[in-house]
């Protein structure tokens, strides 16, 4: 069987099987499979999952391929120098999964600043004595400062939803700009991410998986944070130094981190899982029906126009 298309899963919605139809071949196969494997050779669209690292060895073996596409918007997992050397165009889904992911930050940080995941944990465990003045106090964050790491829609989109909580966003001057972002409903300050970092009660991860940022918040980095800061990520894994965040918690220096990403994702530092004040998240950033759909949507609408 010839195959124009070659993917490794359904994805959410009819956007991906009406591709199929109307450029057939379509072969869903388990990535890196002997079947995949076989495919390659006569593929001319690939699509990937974020979970999924195609390399330079994979375009090799597909000599006819002109369109890779990601159901994500990061596209670290990717050969992107490669591609752009061989005229193969890259699609990724921008724009769709803004508030998605904007939304689960917000949801990560009520989580651990007011104990969610115990509190429901109590009343589960049948443990529960009813109200108490001192039961899992949380913390407030009205009048805290918010330091968002990337000013980017899911960076603006979280400092909306901080600021509406009544915290005050600032932002990582990563290009040396200056000035101020204009977030929506106000304007706020850049700054170098040491001075960032001294001043938030929050931080906030929402910039790419690159050169620059690989290992951005490593131990020195923590370790400017005021006492009992609490940190997000639902950006990617690799910019937090995870094993110095683990040190940092079980010493009682950070009040607590919100993981929806990994390093080395699926596998999860196995320290992960007995780190006290912390919430784990199996990357879920852009897990609504609306949003997955809509990249399914982008991305196919994007390997359509390569294929002509």
């Amino acid at each position: 069987m010839s195959v124009r298309i070659l993917g490794t899963s359904p994805l959410v919605g009819p956007a991906l099987t009406n591709l199929g139809a109307r450029f057939p071949e379509l072969l869903l196969a388990p990535f890196r499979s002997a079947e995949w494997n076989a495919a390659l050779r006569e593929t001319e669209v690939l699509v990937a999952l974020v979970s999924e690292s195609i390399t330079e060895a994979d375009l090799d073996a597909a000599p006819r391929l002109k369109a890779l596409g990601t159901y994500s918007v990061g596209m670290n997992h990717l050969p992107l120098q490669a591609c752009q050397a061989r005229g193969i165009t890259v699609v990724n889904t921008p724009g769709v999964l803004t508030d998605a992911t904007a939304d689960l930050a917000l949801a990560l940080l009520l989580a651990l600043t007011r104990r969610v995941a115990e509190g429901e944990a109590l009343v589960r465990s049948g443990q529960w004595k009813g109200w108490a003045p001192d039961q899992l106090l949380g913390t407030g964050l009205a009048g805290k400062t918010c330091g968002i790491l990337g000013s980017g829609p899911i960076g603006l989109a979280f400092a909306r939803r901080t600021w509406a909580l009544g915290m005050v966003p600032v932002f990582w001057d990563r290009e040396g700009q200056g000035g101020d972002v204009d977030f929506g409903p106000g304007r706020a300050p850049r700054m170098i991410l040491s001075d960032l970092l001294r001043r938030s009660a929050v931080v906030s991860l929402h910039c790419p998986l690159t050169d620059q940022t690989r290992g951005l918040l490593d131990r020195a980095a923590l370790e400017l944070l005021p006492p009992g800061a609490v940190i997000i990520n639902t950006a990617r894994g690799g910019i937090l130094d995870e094993h110095a965040a683990i040190d940092l918690l079980q010493a009682d220096r950070l009040g607590g981190v919100g993981l929806d990403v990994y390093e080395g994702e699926p596998e999860v530092d196995p320290r992960w899982r007995e780190a006290p004040r912390s919430v784990l998240l199996p990357h879920l950033g852009s897990a609504t029906l609306e949003t997955r759909a809509a990249m399914a949507g982008l991305l196919c609408k994007g390997l359509a126009a390569a294929l002509g």
